[in-house]
């Protein structure tokens, strides 16, 4: 105990892992000898500190090679703190395994050890339920006959506005080939086996189009068959399985997709689409982790629904309003619980999770163990972004099952579904899982001439050589400055040019939510939060410049027109949740403070498209947002996107940081980095800890 003191008060250890070392030994006193003791007493401090840095469980045979990324010298500093005979770990399962502060699961001890894996039982149970709910879920086929194939042709329609337009833009290119309008054919209508193709006929249509509606006859050269829509699997997919994931880069259409698939459940009892029999359509449930994650979702899939080639009754019975997880689940103000649990599961039929690569393991527990037996479960997120911020991976655990590839019954019943040719994956679907899962490949909204898409591809690739070939292609969305006085200067002004126009708006007396979609289309990302290249320090500086060209007057108050900030404590209360932005603006009914100037109110924008606003003094813990971290963007995206790495590499860079923040950028791009410290950090990926994907497995 002496020794894990010494390794806190150097830093090694946070006061909670050694408290939690002491209680765990505390609770097996008189009944584990002294070398037990000392082995669980290191293994269970070293557990907790796992646990905080988001694993979900401590690896035995990782022990000694310096697991999950953790300094080497740190894991020799816990090591050092016992006895020489119990320093390799190899002997740390037998040792354990005869703890009474350790089982199976099976008896309600504090620790759990399965497979070479150390728990805390609390969160053993967590993975527990989640792998038990949704190989259950996986396992449960939902098809109904051959009128979801027919509803998917319709909702999957091809439209050649598009392709002809596209034609369009060739011929002014100068670059109008016979070749090139094949390429352009096969990247628009997604064509995977384009040899057998009549090429000769199709591009006499090509050329000879005068509009859109002239290249129909493409319906026949170009059957289903040599075409592959990722779009139009995942939507068969999770019509066909009462659970499904559809994971997919930025723009690659989850939205879409998603919307088309609701219209199919919407349709598929109704005997008349036209005049819908209301008690045939599902109570269909809209969430997300976060509230801002939340508002996108509702105002991306409004846009999505309006535009779905059904009649007003489907669109209509389409739900457009997203909620975060804590609402939905019924957050009880000052308890770790909620209203909704098992013995009072949800009221739903369908469940779309959005943004699901930010929910964590406890939380996941907690929804699955909510829901209802019938309701379909349809996670949507990328696989690719960073993990939850608390503990587990669980998107990414799942979708390690996608190299396997779908089972041969699944593969011949999605074929049926859609009129694609798609073979059985390598590995035969080996886990029920591989059946649920879609990844989308292609990218709607960035197209050759992007380099937002090209960056986040050679970043997910790891290859610092793919990295520089998309920097020499010069693309004008994206723009890369390496770190030094002079730029560090240019970007605190670059923001203070991009924040005046939600502060102008203020000005000019613009209704709250035209400033707070003002101020949302852009924003500054960070890696770190402390010092000169982190949140703290740049909000800093970005504050006293644009103070310095007279658009804010700070003074001496806390408050000021303005100022834009970041609830970072849940109010259940107010509704108002960890993400949440808010800017002070005048009160509109100018109203004064006690001092007799005029008061401020804190406009939000919420989840429903509403606008509500706060006194300061009622708000939750808050921080200045004018910078915020990477960690703290998802969920987002920024016409324009600024972010900025530290100039040195620090363990916190990895590839799914980088990636995260790349991806929040819609438009533009502007990247302020050291190359090689970035280099480094997209070749280093994120571990996180976990029997999930093993528990799946089986």
């Amino acid at each position: 105990m002496a020794q894990l003191d010494r390794l806190t008060r150097q830093g090694i250890l946070r006061p909670l892992d050694s408290q939690f070392a002491k209680f765990i030994c505390q609770s097996v006193s008189g009944q584990d000898d002294e070398a037990s003791q000392q082995v669980l007493a290191v293994a269970a401090a070293w557990l907790s500190q796992e646990l905080g840095r988001g694993h979900v469980c401590l690896p035995l045979a990782m022990v000694s090679s310096a697991p999950l990324g953790l300094p080497r010298e740190m894991a020799e500093s816990l090591l050092v703190a016992l006895p020489a005979v119990w320093r390799l770990p190899a002997s740390w399962p037998a040792v354990l395994s005869q703890s009474a502060a350790v089982s199976d699961g099976s008896q309600p001890t504090p620790l759990v050890l399965i497979d070479n894996r150390l728990y805390l039982h609390r969160y053993w149970q967590y993975e527990q339920t989640v792998a038990q709910r949704l190989l259950a879920s996986a396992g449960q086929g939902t098809v109904r006959g051959a009128r979801q194939a027919s509803m998917l042709d319709t909702l999957f329609s091809r439209h050649y506005r598009a392709v002809y337009d596209a034609l369009a833009a060739l011929r002014q290119s100068g670059n109008d080939s016979a070749e090139q309008r094949r390429i352009l054919v096969c990247d628009q209508l997604d064509v995977v086996d384009a040899d057998p193709l009549n090429w000769e006929a199709i591009d006499s249509v090509l050329c000879q189009a005068q509009r859109f509606s002239d290249l129909a006859p493409l319906d026949r050269l170009i059957p289903d068959a040599a075409c592959l829509n990722w779009q139009k699997v995942a939507a068969a997919t999770a019509l066909s399985r009462q659970f499904a994931v559809i994971s997919g880069g930025p723009g690659t259409g989850k939205t879409t997709t998603v919307a088309k698939l609701l219209a199919a459940l919407v349709m598929q009892e109704q005997p008349d689409t036209e005049t819908l029999d209301l008690t045939c359509v599902p109570h269909i449930v809209l969430v997300a982790p976060t509230g801002k994650a939340a508002a996108r979702l509702t105002e991306s899939i409004g846009k999505a629904v309006q535009s779905l080639p059904v009649p007003p009754a489907v669109q209509s019975a389409i739900p457009t309003q997203a909620s975060t997880l804590h609402r939905l689940l019924g957050a009880i103000p000052g308890r770790a619980s909620f209203r909704h649990h098992a013995a009072n599961p949800l009221h739903a039929d369908v469940l779309v999770v959005d943004e699901a690569s930010m929910v964590d393991l406890p939380m996941m527990a907690r929804l699955l163990e909510a829901l209802p037996v019938h309701c379909k479960l349809i996670l949507l997120g990328d696989k690719d972004q960073l993990a939850s911020v608390e503990a587990g991976a669980v998107l990414g655990d799942i979708c390690a099952f996608s190299s396997q590839g779908y089972s041969a019954g699944q593969a011949r019943q999605l074929s049926e579904m859609t009129g694609f040719v798609l073979p059985a994956g390598p590995l035969g679907g080996q886990s029920p899982v591989a059946d649920c899962l879609c990844v989308l490949q292609k990218s709607y909204r960035f197209h050759a001439l992007s380099g937002i898409g090209q960056l986040a591809k050679a970043i997910n690739s790891g290859q610092p050589d793919r990295l520089a070939t998309v920097w020499q292609q010069n693309f004008a969305d994206i723009h890369q400055y390496p770190l030094s006085a002079e730029h560090y200067q240019r970007l605190i002004k670059q923001m203070a040019v991009f924040y005046r126009r939600y502060l102008e708006a203020i000005a000019a007396g613009q209704a709250p939510g035209e400033v707070l979609q003002a101020f949302a289309s852009v924003r500054l990302l960070c890696a770190l939060r402390e010092g000169d290249f982190g949140v703290k320090g740049l909000n800093t500086r970005i504050e006293r410049q644009l103070a310095k060209e007279g658009l804010i007057a700070p003074g001496e108050e806390t408050w000021y027109v303005g100022r834009p900030v970041m609830i970072t404590r849940n109010d259940h209360g107010l509704g108002l949740y960890n993400g949440d932005i808010g800017i002070a603006m005048p009160d509109p009914d100018g109203r004064t403070d006690s001092k007799g100037r005029l008061a401020l109110r804190v406009y939000f924008d919420m989840p429903d498209g509403s606008i509500r606003s706060f006194l300061p003094s009622r708000l939750p813990e808050h921080e200045l947002v004018y910078a915020m971290t990477i960690h703290k963007s998802q969920g987002s995206e920024f016409a324009d996107t600024l972010m900025i790495l530290p100039p040195d590499f620090s363990p916190i860079l990895t590839r799914e940081l980088v990636y995260t923040g790349v991806t929040r950028a819609k438009e533009r791009l502007y990247l302020y980095a050291q190359p090689e410290v970035l280099q480094r950090s997209i070749q280093r990926c994120i571990e996180r800890a976990s029997g999930l994907e093993a528990c799946l497995s089986e």
